[in-house]
């Protein structure tokens, strides 16, 4: 029952500073707070067995995508505010970023999700937790879709050939 009241209480705080994108279907935003909720009902399903058989093979690659899920985001953040020269938020870049991981991924703070989500699902695979994190990695690929073509509104043929040069969330794959 707690469980329930915790999504619902952080489901509230993310749709509040999400409300912008509500009801807007061409928007990054909408799709995104989709993935975070896909994210939130992941974790919360999985987090009795967060520290369970550390040592197993499924705790390794859990441990292993959440590593490179925060390290990535990490990296990405500061890319961005040191050089995207941001107008108020992040969200608001005003420069292409061309550098570390944006050399390679058009959207490593979205791989961040993907990485988490899936390290979070790998905490205690099961049904519903696969179909959830289904659910958030296409949530993820329509909210990198379409901020792509936001971004090629704002940046025009710069951005286009930005995404030539580089993949969409991991390098030299996908």
């Amino acid at each position: 029952m707690i469980k329930l009241f915790v999504f619902i209480f952080l489901s509230i705080g993310a749709i509040i500073s999400s409300r912008d994108y509500l009801f807007k279907l061409q928007s990054h935003g909408f799709y995104r707070l989709l993935a975070f909720e896909a994210i939130l009902a992941l974790l919360l399903l999985n987090v009795d067995k967060w520290l369970s058989l550390p040592t197993s093979l499924v705790q390794i690659i859990s441990w292993s995508l959440l590593l490179l899920s925060a390290v990535l985001a990490s990296h990405g953040f500061y890319l961005l505010f040191k050089y995207g020269q941001a107008k108020d938020n992040i969200e608001n870049t005003t420069a292409l970023v061309r550098k570390g991981a944006f050399r390679f991924i058009r959207h490593p703070l979205y791989a961040s999700l993907l990485f988490f989500a899936w390290g979070v699902y790998f905490k205690h695979p099961s049904f519903f937790a696969t179909l959830l994190s289904i659910l958030c990695s296409i949530f993820l690929i329509l909210t990198a879709k379409v901020e792509e073509k936001e971004s090629i509104r704002k940046f025009g043929s710069e951005y286009i050939s930005y995404m030539k040069s580089t993949k969409l969330f991991i390098p030299y794959i996908f």
